[in-house]
């Protein structure tokens, strides 16, 4: 769960530090005060995308800092070779820069932002305001339907032979064109395999020409460089050169080396250098010899580039990519030539990845029809304990509208279609649901959908939007059932589900030296019975005080009796 959550710098947020409970924790405030920051934040510890707009104004960084305890063994923990330390602690960290960089750590040991958003989704699930409209959405209802069937395995091998499928397919189109096309393409190819193949390129060909080329525009130089070279090394008519000179040294101290130890040493340095002057002089004589041209040598080279460079503007950057160039012509051409027998392999080989794919698509289908019949119990249930008895939902599958059937999601179309009212017929929930319906079918889609889930904290974002009255009770006791497994937090503006928090936080907004700030309170009874008056009508009048008391009194009557089943 989350233990305790550090918020530095954050927009108005100077500083705060909230100490969570297990349980239900609930988030109440005016709006605007600052409750949706608290939620920013804790998305800045699950590797959410974040803005070096979050810093406060006038601070150089912000930075986030959530401490976890009593987690289950995740699957990201084996992956990263990290994990809670000795006292079952998981501390995150997270630092905004003003330059946009983000600084993230677990445990003290750096990770990247899709490190973090990955281990974020086993921590913590977030329901929000928006998630009300993913559900009108029936392009979303495929995937809850999925995630509650666990159909993972089964989806992946249905992927892997729908891609094998869709790749034959796209290789037997290609293949398929009438004979004048054929034509016309196998003169394109037969043109540009005899201009490549005529000129014979050679893998390299390039960068030595260039260097030759180089060469040979500076040969006069280079000529005069290397033969003063080997004269110094070798000498002429007049003088003599650096190997024998030092071939003369060498002598002259083997001859004192019979009288002295140091002389002999010398000598043995004096040999070792005129070694090293024999093979310089060799090494220039070689240079010298590859300095050496024909007439037009410069021009042929010149020549031959110009044809590189042409050939590069249409078939590719280097001659290593022409020559590809050239191997796909070749078996283009080949395919093209024996394009009917490949069309019998193809439609072979097509057949049989077919009728795989409709195979594990079936294999699928059935699975996610199983997994239907039983979120449709679940959802109704659910949904009777949040004041909806009459409700009826139902998961519609319809063939898919795409070739063979299918696409990579499978073979099935899936909408959620729902009753409110008896005599009604099902209709997609799109169509008929109310906003506080809407808020409802969600709140009992994510509570079916979390006990498949490892995740042990669960955030409500003002999910109670067109909640009021009865139904807003029967949602305050839902999220409290829930928090019986799991650590629940709620922002909230109705008085009946704060009063139904075992732990209530106010955020508040205030001002202090030209400054607006935040700030976050747990609040006693008394505190939680001064907001809850608020928030039923906006006053602390005696009436509405006594009003939050009933509330709170009522609240604690069924938790109490909640917990003693």
């Amino acid at each position: 769960m989350l233990s305790l959550l550090h918020i530095e710098n954050i927009a108005v947020i100077s500083e705060a530090d909230i100490t969570f409970d297990k349980g239900f924790n609930v988030l109440t405030g005016e709006t605007g005060a600052g409750k949706s920051i608290v939620i920013d934040s804790i998305g800045a510890i699950m590797g959410e995308r974040t803005s070096r707009d979050l810093i406060r104004t006038g601070a150089k960084s912000a930075r986030v800092s959530a401490l976890f305890r009593d987690l289950p063994k995740l699957v990201w923990f084996e992956g990263q070779g990290v994990g809670p330390d000795e006292n079952g602690e998981l501390l995150i960290e997270r630092a905004i820069q003003g330059d946009g960089k983000n600084i993230c750590r677990v445990n003290g040991r750096p990770v990247l932002v899709t490190q973090l958003r990955e281990l974020g989704q086993q921590l913590v699930n977030v329901h929000g305001q928006h998630d009300g409209q993913q559900l009108l959405d029936e392009e979303c209802h495929l995937g809850y339907l999925d995630s509650f069937g666990r159909t993972e395995k089964e989806l992946e091998a249905f992927c892997l032979a729908y891609a094998e499928v869709r790749d034959l397919r796209r290789e037997r189109d290609q293949l398929q064109m009438d004979d004048g096309e054929k034509a016309r393409r196998m003169d394109t190819l037969t043109y540009q395999i005899e201009e490549l193949e005529r000129a014979e390129l050679r893998e390299g060909e390039d960068e030595e020409l260039s260097q030759r080329r180089e060469v040979l525009r500076n040969a006069e130089r280079l000529t005069d460089a290397v033969d003063g070279a080997w004269q110094a090394l070798t000498g002429g008519e007049d003088s003599e050169g650096a190997v024998s000179l030092i071939m003369e040294a060498g002598n002259r101290l083997t001859q004192g080396g019979r009288y002295s130890a140091d002389l002999k040493e010398l000598a043995d340095k004096a040999e070792q250098l005129r070694c090293d002057a024999d093979d310089l002089a060799e090494l220039v004589r070689d240079l010298r010899g590859t300095l050496d041209f024909y007439p037009g040598e410069l021009d042929e080279i010149e020549e031959r580039l110009d044809l590189l460079y042409r050939l590069k503007k249409k078939y590719g950057g280097t001659v290593q990519e022409m020559l590809a160039y050239l191997d796909k012509c070749h078996q283009e051409m080949d395919a093209i030539q024996f394009s009917e027998d490949r069309m019998a392999k193809l439609d072979k080989l097509l057949e049989k990845a077919l009728e795989k794919a409709v195979k594990l698509g079936e294999k699928l289908s059935a699975q996610r029809h199983k997994a239907a019949e039983e979120l449709a119990k679940r959802i109704q249930s659910e949904l009777k304990q949040l004041d909806m008895p009459k409700v009826q939902f139902q998961v519609e599958f319809a063939p898919k509208d795409a070739p063979d059937g299918m696409d990579n999601t499978g073979m099935d179309t899936v909408r959620f279609l729902m009753s409110a009212n008896v005599g009604e017929a099902l209709k997609p929930i799109n169509k008929i649901a109310s906003g506080g319906e809407l808020s409802r079918i969600m709140l009992a889609l994510k509570n079916v959908l979390a006990e498949t889930e490892q995740v042990s904290t669960l955030i409500f974002d003002e999910v109670d939007t067109g909640v009021s009255g009865r139904a807003a009770v029967k949602v305050a006791q839902k999220l409290f059932q829930v928090s019986k497994g799991r650590q629940v937090l709620c922002v909230t503006h109705l008085p009946q589900i704060a009063a139904m928090g075992e732990v209530h936080f106010s955020v508040e907004k205030g001002e202090a030296e030209g400054r607006t700030f935040t700030k976050v309170e747990r609040l006693e009874r008394p505190q939680r019975r001064e907001e809850l008056a608020r928030l039923s009508g906006g006053q602390t009048t005696a009436v509405m005080l006594e009003g939050a008391e009933e509330l709170l009194s009522t609240a604690e009557q069924y938790k109490a009796g909640a917990k003693a089943k």
